[in-house]
């Protein structure tokens, strides 16, 4: 599975993990100490509403992107144990620290099985 900009037709990450338990969306990224420059971590939800993400027990910065509809409606730059975002979205994409440079409010992010 692969992650890809629609906009700019580029594979923003390939290597993707769902976070589709209730334990895996509650760990998030926490008491890792890296990931790979392509990786992304995805959590689905149901409906849209405000979605925050903290970065307690996360030792290194990271890219978050809230979506609608695969369509984004925030970005952030979080930054290492501190860090705090929130947004309007039913998913919600983890990113390493640069890896969403480019995205904009209103850009079109989808999951791609080929990959």
């Amino acid at each position: 599975m692969r992650l890809v900009h629609r906009d700019l037709d580029i594979v923003i990450a390939g290597d993707v993990k769902v976070a589709d338990s209730f334990l895996a969306r509650a760990r998030g990224l926490m008491f890792r100490r890296s990931v790979p420059e392509d990786y992304a971590l995805v959590f689905e939800f149901g409906k849209p509403v405000t979605r925050s993400l903290h970065m307690l027990f996360v030792p290194f910065p990271i890219d978050a992107v809230w979506l609608v509809g695969g369509e984004v409606t925030h970005t952030a730059r979080l930054d290492a144990w501190t860090g705090f975002g929130r947004g309007w979205a039913d998913t919600i994409l983890e990113l390493p620290a640069g890896a969403a440079e480019g995205i904009r409010v209103g850009d079109r992010i989808a999951l791609d099985p080929v990959g």
